[in-house]
C-alpha cells in the first residue's frame, strides 16, 4: 500500500509542476504580446500615417519634401514599393525643372535608380505589369532625359508602359522622339500620329492640338524617310503656330534646305531672307545661302555668305571647309 500511496502522490507532484510551468509560459507569451502589440500597432499606424503624408505632399506638389521624407523612411525599409516609387517620381519631377543639366542628370539618376529597384521588389511583382504601368512610364521620359545614348532605354519601358495599358498625353510624343533618336523613323512616325490623334488616349487630355515640338520632330521624321511632301506640310504647320524664334528659325532652315533640293531656289532664298530679317544675324543662315548660289554657280555670292558665316562664327565648320580653312 506504501508504494502505490507514493506512486499516486509522485504522480500529483508531476502534474503539479506541470501546471505551474505551463502557467509561466502562458504568462510569458501574455506579457511578450501585452509588449509587442502595441510596438506593431505603433509601426502600423505610423507607416500608414506616412503614407498617407507622402501621398498628400504628391499631390501638393511638394516634391522636395517628398524626396526627403522617402528618402528617410527608405534607410529602415530599402524594398518598400510605395516608398521607392514615390521616391522616384518625386526626383523625376525635381530634375525636370532643373537649369542646369548636370543637376538635372544628378535627380534623373536617382529617379532611375528607384524606380528600377522598385520593379525589383516583392510587391512589384505581387502588383505585377498593369499596376507598374506608371513607374514604366516615368523610367521611359527619364532615359530620354539622358539623352541619345539611352533612347533604345526609352523605347522599352514606354512601350512597357503602354503594353500595361497606362497612357498619359505625352507618352507617344515621348515614344516618338526616342525613336526618331534611335533612327526608327517609320516607328517614330507612327507614334507620332497617335499624339496627334488624342482620342486614342485619355479623353479631353489634349488642350489646343500638336504643340511646335511635336511638328518640328514629325518633320525630321518624315525628312529621314524622304517624304518632303509631309515634312513640309508639318513645318509650314510649326512655323504658323510657334511663338518660339528659335523653333521659327529651325523649321524655316529645314523647309529651305527642302525648297533648295527641289531646285526651287528662289523660295529658298525667301526662306533664309526672312530668317535674316526676323532673327538677326545667323552664321548657318549665312552658309546655307553660301550653298545655295554655289548651286546656282554664282561663286563670288557664295564665298561672301560663307565669310559672313565665319565672321559670326569663326568655328563653323562648313564655312571653314568651304574656303579651305
Amino acid at each position: 500500500m506504501l508504494k502505490v500511496k507514493n506512486r499516486f502522490g509522485y504522480k500529483t507532484h508531476l502534474r503539479r509542476n506541470n501546471i505551474i510551468r505551463w502557467t509561466a509560459i502562458a504568462a510569458a507569451l501574455i506579457g511578450l504580446v501585452t509588449v509587442l502589440v502595441p510596438v506593431f500597432a505603433g509601426r502600423i499606424s505610423r507607416s500608414g500615417n506616412e503614407r498617407q503624408i507622402l501621398l498628400r505632399l504628391w499631390e501638393e506638389g511638394a516634391y522636395g519634401e517628398a524626396l526627403a521624407m522617402s528618402k528617410a523612411a527608405l534607410a529602415e525599409r530599402p524594398m518598400d514599393y510605395f516608398l521607392l516609387t514615390i521616391h522616384g517620381f518625386s526626383a523625376y519631377q525635381i530634375g525636370i525643372a532643373q537649369i542646369n543639366n548636370f543637376d538635372t542628370l544628378t535627380y534623373i539618376d536617382e529617379c532611375i535608380w528607384s524606380l528600377r529597384k522598385a520593379l525589383l521588389s516583392k510587391n512589384s511583382a505581387l502588383n505585377n505589369r498593369a499596376n507598374n504601368g506608371r513607374v514604366y512610364y516615368v523610367l521611359g521620359k527619364a532615359y530620354y532625359y539622358k539623352g541619345v545614348d539611352y533612347a533604345d532605354l526609352a523605347v522599352k519601358y514606354l512601350e512597357e508602359a503602354r503594353e500595361a495599358s497606362y497612357f498619359a498625353r505625352d507618352t507617344a510624343e515621348y515614344l516618338g522622339l526616342s525613336y526618331a533618336a534611335v533612327h526608327d523613323y517609320r516607328s517614330s512616325v507612327a507614334a507620332f500620329t497617335l499624339a496627334l490623334d488624342p482620342a486614342s488616349y485619355e479623353a479631353g487630355e489634349q488642350e489646343s492640338g500638336p504643340s511646335d515640338t511635336l511638328l518640328l520632330a514629325i518633320a525630321h521624321s518624315y525628312i529621314a524617310l524622304g517624304d518632303q511632301d509631309l515634312a513640309k506640310a508639318y513645318l509650314l504647320r510649326c512655323i504658323e503656330i510657334s511663338r518660339d524664334s528659335q523653333r521659327v528659325t529651325a523649321a524655316r532652315l529645314l523647309f529651305a534646305g527642302i525648297l533648295k533640293n527641289e531646285g526651287d531656289f528662289e523660295e529658298a532664298e525667301a526662306q533664309y531672307t526672312i530668317i535674316l530679317n526676323e532673327s538677326g544675324e545667323n552664321a548657318e543662315v549665312h552658309y546655307q545661302l553660301g550653298e545655295l548660289y554655289a548651286a546656282r554657280g554664282d561663286t563670288t555670292r557664295a564665298r561672301a555668305e560663307w565669310r559672313r558665316a565665319i565672321r559670326i562664327d569663326p568655328a563653323h565648320k562648313g564655312a571653314r571647309e568651304r574656303l579651305g580653312m
